[in-house]
């Protein structure tokens, strides 16, 4: 029989940790597989005595470790020096008590903001640090970065298996549907909600031509479990759909408008700012591994997205 895992899921009540909670428990679920979910009521991860405390609670034999300070585009330029702080607490907590507790494996999530902002595209897994990030992320970009710094220096120095992924731009169920902190899909599926509810137009902000590759949390999920049970690198791995599936927010949002039955004026205000235009990612890395994975069709998800929210309204609209 195969040994017993106990997976520790920090950040597991958002978006990405609801996600695998799905998966692990349902289509991917293993008798040999302990999950714990946590969330921020379980301790703050950013202090070290609460962080030591989880660990010797759970005693984790496996560690995804999803827990950020995140937030959109307009509330990381207004707080760039506390994303870096904050989320840099947090990362190096989990990992050296991770070292310290003996855990087996930890899979840390990244992001695509990382990425120079000045560079060639695709980008691709050998050019995290080739590279400033864009401005407008720094704080919270650069902490992110020193975890793939960390995760090489715990298997150089003590051998550990230490990885990272780096998906695309995340949405799905249990979202940040906040109207000023959330992310681009989500702040459109509830800014048409608002629209159809008041009669009123509904407002994009920025000129809608920056592309970006949208990966539903599901097949995130699917993906990192994949991740935590096969993949045996230490360089990180690009999760995402392929560059021929990238989209513009312009396109984003006619598949909300299609998904919500919007019939009324839309506008685009550009005064408001675009953020980076582009930072298409290569999956290349992925197919090598897994030429089998089908992502869910774009506006499938959307649609499965937008009718979570619908039926979820009271509960995630805050």
């Amino acid at each position: 029989m195969a040994e017993k895992k106990v997976i520790m899921v920090t950040g597991g009540t958002g978006l990405v940790g609801k996600a695998i909670e799905f998966i692990a428990t349902g289509e991917e679920k293993n008798p040999n597989e302990e999950w714990h979910f946590l969330s921020s009521k379980d301790g703050d991860l950013s202090d070290r005595a609460a962080t030591e405390a989880i660990f010797k609670r759970i005693k984790p034999t496996h560690v995804i470790h999803l827990a950020a300070m995140v937030g959109g585009l307009f509330r990381n330029l207004k707080y760039n020096l506390d994303f870096y702080r904050i989320n840099t607490l947090i990362n190096d907590n989990v990992l050296n008590i991770s070292h310290t507790t003996g855990v087996k494996k930890v899979v840390s999530c990244l992001s695509t903001c990382i990425f120079p902002d000045k560079t060639t595209y695709p980008i691709d897994e050998t050019m995290v640090h080739s590279g400033p990030p864009h401005d407008s992320n720094f704080g919270y970009s650069y902490s992110k970065r020193m975890i793939d710094i960390q995760n090489r220096a715990y298997n150089k120095q003590h051998g550990c298996q230490f990885t990272s992924v780096v998906p695309t731009n995340v949405y799905g169920p249990h979202d940040n549907f906040n109207l000023e902190d959330g992310h681009v899909l989500p702040g459109l599926i509830h800014k048409i909600y608002m629209a159809k509810k008041n009669n009123t137009p509904f407002t994009v902000w920025g000129t809608g031509s920056p592309r970006r590759q949208f990966i539903y949390s599901r097949d995130l999920a699917r993906l990192m479990i994949w991740v935590l049970r096969n993949y045996q690198e230490i360089d990180p791995i690009i999760l995402s759909v392929g560059e021929e599936d990238e989209v513009s927010i312009k396109e984003a949002a006619e598949a909300v408008i299609k998904a919500m039955d919007f019939k009324g004026e839309v506008v685009y205000d550009t005064s408001k700012s675009d953020g980076q235009f582009k930072k298409t990612a290569s999956n290349g890395k992925l197919r090598k591994y897994r030429p089998d994975f089908n992502f869910v069709p774009f506006d499938q998800a959307v649609k499965e997205s937008c009718d979570w929210f619908m039926a979820n309204f009271e509960t995630c609209r805050k």
